[in-house]
């Protein structure tokens, strides 16, 4: 039976859409800007808005549309000449974006993210109110890594994750991720007997997929595993996502039942425990008695000294770090109130016996429940 019924009521009723685009959709073979390609995509987005939906775009291409200016045949290995393709690839990819969103009657805006701008507190608060507010005016904004200034160890490698990341920074109600390939198969989609997951509801339907791990055109850095982990981190947020090819970017965004669903698998949570949750690399290891686990997991309790029976890392007060359970399985992320080197003197000892040995400042409670996510 033809009609409504049959579209995914998840895409026609979001009123907030992040959109990611990979390299290879968006650029010739030869490593350039595609203009055809990218108009189109711009022309469904544009039709998003025309319905009422906001849209966010997160796109890659900054170093592919470098490599054929610069008269670079394939991406770069070294992080310097892969900076310098950014450089130059950045200002021409949004002035196209900027171009084709003006024929439509829409302002763009450039938000270029780190590593940084996800997991240090005050960063992640001011990207999210700039987001919000370019929002509010009116503006889709643009979204890329900050490729020329990002370092190896401050980089996210892809914008999958990124992606995610937006779409819960920016109160999203879907996610859509688009490459070029249609959707999810259980295995190489090149090879005859595999097929494509319409519907993923939990880890249970991805136990026999099988993912890649390189785009096929050598422009990109994310395979399929990233795209599988980005919706991990959105439809754990509760942001259901649809992942397909950039090709069927219209009838996705339409709510056609092509690609991938994702189905929301957690609840909506405030924006900075999402945050906390998945955009913070944990400094250090609080090790908790059975206890402590019982008291932070079931009962929502904060984390006192006294259920401490161990530390590992080198972290500061403030700094983000996993409670872990007598195994060392981690049960909690939480901001920590202590430096490092002040936990070994706070093992095991109660709030009391901590006023009176070392001072009323060291009664406080080792990670408070607020600044705390069950993992």
């Amino acid at each position: 039976m033809a009609g409504h019924l049959e579209h995914r009521s998840e895409v026609l009723d979001a009123k907030r859409i992040v959109v990611k685009v990979g390299s290879s959709s968006l650029t010739t073979a030869a490593g350039g800007i595609d203009p055809a390609r990218v108009r189109r995509l711009v022309d469904v987005l544009a039709a998003v808005r025309a319905r009422g939906a906001e849209v966010v775009l997160v796109s890659s291409g900054a170093i592919a549309a470098g490599l054929s200016p610069l008269g670079l045949a394939r991406r770069p290995r070294g992080l310097a000449a892969q900076q310098a393709a950014a450089s130059v690839g950045q200002g021409l990819l949004v002035h196209r974006y900027t171009e084709e969103f003006a024929r439509h009657g829409l302002v763009t805006g450039q938000v270029l993210l780190t590593v940084d701008d996800v997991t240090r507190r005050a960063h992640y608060r001011n990207a999210h109110q700039t987001l919000a507010q370019l929002l509010d005016l009116g503006v889709v904004p643009v979204v890329n890594e900050n490729d020329t200034v990002a370092t190896h160890e401050i980089r996210f490698g892809d914008n999958d994750r990124l992606a995610a990341l937006v779409a819960q920074m920016v109160h999203a109600d879907l996610l859509v991720l688009l490459s070029d390939v249609d959707g999810l198969y259980d295995g190489n989609p090149a090879t005859p007997g595999t097929t494509m997951l319409s519907d993923v509801r939990g880890e249970a339907d991805l136990a026999d997929v099988k993912t890649g791990s390189i785009g096929a055109a050598g422009v990109g850095t994310g395979g399929m595993v990233t795209k599988v982990e980005a919706a991990r981190i959105a439809t754990g947020a509760g942001i259901p996502v649809v992942l397909t090819s950039a090709d069927n970017a219209s009838a996705a965004l339409a709510g056609e039942r092509v690609g991938t669903h994702f189905h929301a698998t957690g609840k909506r949570r405030p924006t900075r425990l999402l945050w906390l949750a998945h955009a913070t690399e944990p400094k250090g290891r609080l090790e908790l008695d059975a206890g402590a686990v019982r008291a932070v997991v079931s009962r929502g309790a904060s984390l006192l000294a006294a259920g401490l029976t161990g530390v590992e890392g080198n972290f500061e007060a403030g700094d983000p770090v996993d409670l872990v359970d007598p195994d060392g399985r981690p049960v909690a992320r939480g901001l920590v109130n202590f430096d490092a080197a002040e936990v070994p003197a706070l093992v095991g000892r109660s709030s009391r016996q901590l006023r009176d040995d070392l001072g009323p400042g060291y009664g406080r409670v080792v990670v408070h429940r607020d600044d705390m996510v069950i993992l």
